[in-house]
């Protein structure tokens, strides 16, 4: 069985990839589709397939995805294309007879808040219209998210944030890597939804104190005004829109978006989530 992988060079990406190599997985049978083929040398250097298509070529897509069984379409990071660039993937998953699609998306995608979810929605909507056998994995939060700028958030002693005391049922990367290695390798996902968040369902005071914990340092978390808290991200150096986005989904934080607590992630892994310790002290 052939398996392939969208951005196989980003993040998430290449952990699915090493999740299906750690179980076996035959490297000649996992086929990683990236736009930059250098980026992944070390995947070719094991045997894993690599061919070169964006999600801009339908056509490169296509070709990219002959003899391809089931596909992971990892959801785009280029904010306001990525519903034509998904819809190019589906459209070339069904020219080249692909059997199963599973598709990274966002909890509750369809009645989320989350101005995140919009394109998300979208793509849901396109997968259902294509007749394709889907598995919906609505990814929560990645614990990673916090860690961009970790070190500075220890040196200022202050985690900042609109969530106020509401709860993030976050996990890590990897995590999540495994739960699409699952879906891919194993029978009856297709016409599941999967809504994936951890086991630590934290506060963002309780997210301080557990950085505090780990860096040997006091951190407190200040709340914002949303739009209060977009500025500091913007003064961080994040593009407006994307600053926008994110202190949105503190918002949608505040109110609950982010809490999962299906179960369905840990059921998929067959283990607890990793602690937001373990990745915060491999950041560090």
């Amino acid at each position: 069985m052939s398996i392939a992988i969208t951005g196989a060079s980003g993040q998430l990406g290449r952990l699915v990839v090493e999740s299906l190599l750690d179980r076996g997985v035959t490297p000649s049978d996992i086929v990683a589709i990236v736009r930059t083929p250098a980026k992944i040398d070390d995947l070719a250097a094991r045997g894993v397939v690599v061919r070169t298509a964006s999600y801009d070529d339908r056509a490169a897509l296509t070709e990219a995805l002959a003899g391809v069984d089931r596909v992971l379409l990892v959801s785009g990071n280029e904010m306001g294309k990525r519903v034509a660039q998904h819809g190019n993937v589906i459209a070339a998953a069904k020219d080249a007879g692909v059997g199963h699609i599973a598709y990274t998306s966002i909890p509750d995608a369809t009645t989320t808040p989350l101005l995140l979810a919009g394109e998300h929605k979208a793509t849901e909507q396109l997968l259902a219209e294509s007749g394709l056998p889907t598995t919906l994995l609505r990814n929560g939060w990645y614990w990673e998210n916090y860690t961009g700028d970790l070190a500075g958030t220890v040196e200022r002693g202050v985690l900042a944030g609109s969530a106020r005391d509401g709860r993030v049922a976050a996990a890590a990367r990897r995590d999540y890597a495994d739960a699409a290695a699952t879906v891919l390798t194993t029978d009856g996902h297709e016409g599941k939804t999967y809504e994936l968040g951890g086991d630590q369902r934290l506060t963002y005071t309780e997210l301080a104190e557990q950085l505090s914990a780990v860096a040997g340092k006091t951190v407190e978390y200040r709340d914002l005004p949303k739009d209060a808290y977009a500025n500091v991200l913007q003064e961080a150096g994040l593009p407006a829109d994307y600053a926008a986005v994110l202190a949105d989904s503190d918002a949608g934080i505040a109110v609950g978006a982010l809490d999962v607590t299906s179960g369905d992630l840990q059921r998929l892994i067959g283990r607890p989530s990793t602690p937001v310790a373990d990745v915060f002290r491999a950041a560090l």
